[in-house]
């Protein structure tokens, strides 16, 4: 039997749901696709990831050409989030996402009584990870197309009780009725809320494996070199769509980003390609962004390093402001972040722009964003 990869191109809910089983009692893999993807970039993963067929919102099937077979036990494959570049397809077997599943499960006491909430794309880990564990628990699942305060409030007030968001979505919505809400994503406030959970995951990883820092059972961390975090557990994928497999001999994964260990608990510092060096000394992002975020003047900001012919790369940083504000500029930004930080910390360059462009996931889109620091 030839089992194949199966596209399912159709917006979250109840038809999503029943496409998806059906796919997997036919024995083939799944793929969802985003649709906040315009068009030509959801035709793109179809042929990058050679899909034999998609199943439309209408629920019409149609045969594509060039496609690929997927092994025996495979279930998912899931794109990355492709903030840095073009997106890689995760492949994720049955295995693997019955232990992600089994080990949150375990983590947050899940049962049949509970009730999900599930409004986060299904096309990433974070959302769709909802629905499976809704399906594996036997516990009542509401399905939403977005994170907004009617959608969460009409949960609640439905009986919901778990979910799972990006933080960007807290700063916008009351979760205090939830018993737990799992908080994902590339950022991450200083403090939550008692009833959210920073986790810490990848697509490799069928989403978070780490809560608060510390592992589920099962999951094993270590540093690498140059302070790599590294993990090994069941719910790592397979490998990539186009067969290559990253991990290690004896099973450990280089997640790319950069951590500190204190008491076995894990401090994420960031991506080890987001990294600045500027003239010599090492600024992380996330620093300074905290540090801009203070200001009262500020909506949203996203820090990274830009090609400087003087210092290597220039602490560059891309700011909303608030509607009313009429007056900004980047001696007013250095000062403030000199107030809290080492000076070379301080901003070289300052770009004012009406939005910061964000994945499903609160990514921010490099590639969209670098346009602007000429």
């Amino acid at each position: 039997m030839v089992r194949e990869l199966v596209a399912i191109d159709m917006p979250a809910g109840e038809e999503f749901v029943v496409a998806l089983q059906k796919i997997w009692d036919s024995g083939d893999a799944a793929l969802p696709l985003d649709q906040r993807l315009p068009i030509i970039a959801r035709k793109d993963l179809l042929t990058s990831f050679k899909a034999s067929r998609v199943v439309g919102r209408d629920g019409q099937v149609s045969k594509l050409n060039d496609s690929q077979p997927v092994e025996t036990d495979d279930a998912l494959v899931i794109a990355t989030s492709g903030s840095t570049g073009r997106p890689k397809g995760v492949v994720h077997t049955h295995k693997s996402i019955d232990s992600a599943i089994r080990s949150t499960g375990s983590r947050l006491d899940c049962t049949n009584s509970d009730h999900w909430l599930a409004c986060i794309s299904l096309a990433h880990v974070g959302g769709l990870s909802v629905v499976l564990r809704a399906l594996h628990f036997g516990s009542k699942l509401t399905i939403a197309q977005r994170a907004d305060s009617a959608t969460i409030n009409s949960a609640l007030n439905d009986g919901a009780n778990l979910t799972s968001l990006v933080p960007t979505v807290l700063r916008s919505v009351d979760i205090t009725r939830f018993k737990t809400v799992l908080v994902g994503g590339s950022q991450t406030f200083d403090k939550l809320p008692n009833n959210a959970i920073a986790t810490y995951g990848l697509t490799e990883t069928m989403g978070g494996v780490i809560y608060d820092g510390r592992p589920l059972v099962g999951v094993e961390m270590r540093l690498g070199a140059e302070s790599e975090i590294e993990l090994r557990c069941d719910s790592l994928f397979r490998c990539y769509r186009d067969g290559f497999d990253p991990k290690s001999v004896d099973g450990w994964f280089m997640t790319g980003d950069l951590g500190e260990i204190y008491n076995g608990q894990l401090k994420i510092l960031g991506r080890k390609d987001d990294l600045i060096n500027t003239g010599g000394y090492k600024v992380w992002p996330n620093t300074v962004e905290k540090s801009i975020r203070q200001l009262d003047v500020i909506q949203d900001v996203v820090v990274a390093g830009t090609p400087d012919k003087k210092w290597g790369q220039a602490v560059t940083a891309w700011v909303v402001l608030r509607p009313d504000v009429k007056k900004f500029d980047l001696d007013i930004l250095r000062a403030h972040v000199r107030d809290s930080q080492p000076d070379y910390c301080a901003p070289q360059k300052l770009f004012i722009v009406n939005q910061i462009p964000r994945s499903s996931l609160g990514k921010v889109l490099m590639s969209e964003l670098l346009i602007h620091h000429d």
